[in-house]
């Protein structure tokens, strides 16, 4: 799939990874919390990576992987509410930033290395 908006696709990616990692019945609401907070870290490297600037990237998963140790360590809520207060999150981050990011281009590819 090619799409010119990888923050979009890698936000649903990580969404869909953390709704499997939640609703996974043989975690705990604190091994839940710690799964998605990585996956939400790793994606969001991977997002601040795909486009610039890189700051608002890092500032949603930042926010979002922050809000999902909270609700796993501090709140105690369920894997389920877990993983949809994730993905509100960063659906909600991902749309405010959105217009503050372009995708890398084949041209800023080469000036980086």
């Amino acid at each position: 799939m090619r799409t010119g908006e990888p923050a979009l696709v890698l936000g649903i990616v990580s969404a869909a990874l953390s709704l499997i990692v939640a609703l996974n019945v043989g975690l705990t609401a604190e091994q839940a919390g710690l799964w998605v907070a990585l996956i939400t870290a790793v994606f969001g490297a991977v997002t601040a990576l795909a486009v610039r600037p890189v700051s608002p990237a890092v500032f949603t998963a930042v926010v979002v992987a922050a809000g999902d140790l909270l609700m796993g360590y501090h709140f105690h809520v369920s894997p389920g509410v877990l993983s949809a207060v994730s993905a509100l999150l960063l659906s909600v981050m991902t749309l405010l930033t959105r217009h503050q990011v372009t995708p890398l281009t084949k041209a800023d590819v080469g000036q980086a290395a």
